[in-house]
């Protein structure tokens, strides 16, 4: 039996280049581990994973674009940029207009603010939103990131900007479900004061996550980090992702492997992610694996 084509719609690169691509002056205490577009592109032909966008490294290079830029410049054919920009910064909304002219670009993608930070400002805040105007009238795909506190009000104001800008897609990361670091800062640790991700009856999917998914123009991120947690809290990843699918739809969830965060190797998180569709046809498998991603990334 052929291995379906996989798109993956969330990888990240560290370049083994520190001269070159140096770390911001705010991240070089951080230990990181490089991993290169040439390992991310060698892993993409040895696994039939089609193409990937390559999202940036905020938590290493903050805005500094360049290494994502130069890799997927370098492998126009498989890889696809995702940029982040100073969202509150004025110049932001033209350097992204700008971009776009200079290169075929995947999209944007917003950050969620510092955990203690608790309002919406990050996401909706004027300077932002002109932003979001940018992306829609670019046709730019937008990937969202909500940190684990945030949840309860950061989807529905995300919901509130998808309906302002209905033709633009909006890709949720990883679910837009519970997920942290754990005490040694693993994503997939927990603290264990804190209990599971996912808890019964809603295991994670809840009424704001719902309601979000019921805009046509929103998707969802089955991720690394996904299936760490599924993993810490004892449950079977294809059974939950059977369970996510139905509630949130088919057709609105696109797999990425984390990557550069998620632990390799690639091939470990690439062949779970396969594993975790054994509960769909093959219709649906494409779907998720492949054609979701590659019809939202055409534009």
């Amino acid at each position: 039996m052929s291995v379906p084509a996989l798109f993956d719609t969330h990888a990240h690169v560290i370049s083994d280049d520190a001269l070159r691509y140096p770390p911001a002056e705010s991240k070089q205490h951080l230990p990181a581990t490089p991993f290169t577009a040439e390992q991310l592109v060698e892993g993409m032909d040895e696994l039939g994973v089609t193409r990937a966008c390559v999202v940036q490294r905020y938590h290493y290079y903050l805005n500094d674009n360049s290494y994502v830029l130069d890799s997927c410049d370098a492998h126009p054919d498989r890889l696809i940029p995702v940029v982040i920009l100073d969202a509150f910064g004025s110049e932001a909304p033209e350097r992204l207009r700008q971009l776009a002219e200079s290169r075929p670009l995947g999209g944007i993608r917003f950050g969620g603010p510092a955990w203690d930070r608790m309002d919406t400002a990050w996401l909706n805040g004027l300077p932002v939103m002109r932003l979001w105007e940018a992306a829609a009238e670019l046709r730019l795909p937008v990937a969202v990131i909500c940190f684990e506190p945030h949840l309860s009000w950061n989807l529905p104001a995300l919901g509130r900007i998808a309906r302002e800008f209905p033709e633009l897609p909006i890709l949720v990361d990883h679910l837009g479900t519970l997920q942290g670091f754990g005490p040694d800062g693993d994503a997939h640790r927990r603290d264990p004061s804190k209990g599971p991700y996912m808890t019964p009856p809603s295991l994670g999917i809840t009424r704001e996550l719902c309601e979000l998914a019921t805009h046509d123009n929103v998707a969802f991120k089955f991720t690394g980090i996904n299936l760490g947690c599924i993993a810490a809290d004892h449950l079977d990843a294809g059974e939950y992702l059977r369970l996510i699918a139905n509630r949130l739809g088919v057709h609105k969830i696109v797999f990425g492997s984390d990557i550069g965060q998620t632990k390799g190797p690639y091939a470990r998180i690439v062949d779970a992610l396969r594993d975790a569709t054994r509960l769909f046809d093959d219709t649906e498998r494409a779907a998720m694996l492949e054609n979701n991603a590659a019809r939202i990334y055409s534009t």
